[in-house]
């Protein structure tokens, strides 16, 4: 049975899709964009981007009752792979530093709002 996950510390979806889902204890999150949700707009430069994003993920996250221990799975969208050791650093940052999840970082040409870094995740309920 699926759950959607919403929280309003983080942004609505601007599309057809939700913030998560949760089926069969995997939480499922949808690509955060760095979209402030107190103030709705987005914040500007890679590196209060990613922290933006980074909390957006968080919020969702404790909104399902899990934390970023729980995450087995990053994907990571940035406009400029220049832009990569600034993120890396404030990604690692926000994790657990025994048990870092998988990961991809891949550079694209475009991002919804015109954005400098997407991220979204998979976390297990253990």
């Amino acid at each position: 049975m699926k759950k959607l996950i919403s929280t309003s510390k983080a942004p609505a979806a601007i599309g057809p899709y939700s913030q998560a889902n949760f089926a069969n204890g995997i939480l499922y999150i949808s690509g955060q964009i760095p979209l402030n949700s107190e103030t709705g707009k987005l914040v500007e430069g890679i590196e209060k981007e990613t922290h933006q994003v980074m909390k957006n993920l968080e919020a969702i996250l404790t909104e399902a009752g899990m934390t970023f221990k729980n995450v087995v799975k990053a994907t990571i969208f940035l406009k400029n792979m220049d832009d990569f050791a600034v993120m890396n650093d404030i990604y690692a940052s926000y994790l657990d530093q025994e048990s870092f999840p998988a990961r991809e970082t891949v550079q694209v040409s475009c991002l919804p709002k015109n954005v400098d870094i997407e991220i979204s995740m998979i976390a297990h309920q253990f």
